[in-house]
């Protein structure tokens, strides 16, 4: 199975406002700080961490909506990192992406027929091809053809996802950024968007970037998963294998939150300690010391690199991950 999307080494640093004017270092939040990955054809690649660890921009930097500041990205072997104007115009039919909020993504201005043909405009599809697509899509989803006649208020927030969902496969993309499409939902339609959305990848062969902050959605639709803490990917692997045997301790606390559906059987939890640190001032050496119960002194002086720590190539970025880690766990 071939890589359609791979990110080298990709930053993304934003400036910040500084009142040291003359001051030749300028401060920069290192939003994404040097990450890489890859994304096969066909697979669901889940991305993870807390709120402000730059997954969402991760993948609109994936997505070229965000200029990377180094790095690059290659999409079907092609490197589309300078790709501008009417390349990446181009572009965008084989790349889309689903937004966390549905009611905020959609012109409140605008008919659901009206939202959906706009693309297939763009493209120059003829109207008559336009209106059997817009009814297809709206069948696929789980709606009707007569929903495309009314506005994005007069529908439920499941239903505005499904909208959104249509959006991005009108053009028949390959690869569909999803930026949380369910954090918004209920627990009872998030379940039904889930399962939506595995059905439509088997149909159109859709490749999946899942960014997500509930490790139990992850796990159920991802085939591997990559944590991130702070612009930097600090474990990644096949989902089943990083869910059982976690080898950074920020996995594991991440995984302990979860909540336990068996009310016979007791779990322990991992507390992180203090505050996320600001992507602005990263701590020296590896940038999750602060908060690890097992840091010692290599860790606040040296970063670490992801190492393989598995025979099912399961790589995580700590200085004891396999040889310490999960002794330190069990004692």
């Amino acid at each position: 199975m071939s890589a359609l999307l791979e990110l080298k080494n990709v930053k993304k640093h934003f400036p910040l406002k500084s009142e040291k004017i003359l001051s030749r270092d300028k401060p920069m939040l290192k939003a994404v700080d040097g990450i890489s990955l890859s994304v096969k054809s066909g697979e669901t690649l889940g991305l993870v961490g807390e709120s402000g660890c730059g997954k969402s921009t991760a993948g609109r930097v994936a997505l070229k909506l965000l200029e990377p500041t180094e790095g690059e990205i290659w999409f079907k072997g092609e490197d589309i990192t300078n790709y501008k104007g009417e390349q990446l115009r181009k572009l965008r039919k084989e790349m889309q992406i689903i937004f966390q909020d549905p009611y905020a993504s959609l012109n409140p201005r605008k008919t659901i027929e009206q939202t959906l043909a706009e693309p297939m405009k763009i493209f120059g599809m003829p109207k008559v091809e336009r209106i059997k697509r817009i009814d297809y899509l709206l069948d696929v989803v789980g709606l009707s053809s007569y929903h495309k006649r009314r506005y994005p208020h007069e529908f439920s927030g499941g239903q505005r996802q499904r909208i959104g969902i249509a959006r991005a496969l009108s053009l028949e993309p390959e690869l569909v950024i999803c930026d949380e499409p369910v954090s918004a939902l209920d627990v009872s339609i998030q379940a039904q968007v889930i399962n939506l959305m595995e059905e439509l990848q088997d149909e159109f062969n859709l490749t999946y970037i899942f960014i997500a902050h509930d490790l139990s959605v992850v796990h159920h639709i991802s085939d591997r998963v990559a944590v991130m803490y702070l612009g930097k990917i600090v474990e990644v692997g096949e989902s089943n294998e990083l869910y059982t045997n976690p080898q950074h301790p920020y996995t594991q606390a991440l995984l302990s939150a979860i909540p336990e559906t068996n009310i016979h059987k007791e779990k322990e939890r991992v507390i992180l300690k203090g505050d996320l640190p600001s992507p602005a001032n990263p701590p020296a050496g590896c940038k999750f010391h602060t908060r690890c119960p097992f840091a010692e002194e290599i860790c606040r002086l040296q970063e670490p690199g992801l190492k393989t720590v598995s025979e099912g190539g399961q790589m995580a970025a700590c200085h004891f991950a396999k040889e310490v880690m999960m002794e330190k766990v069990l004692t």
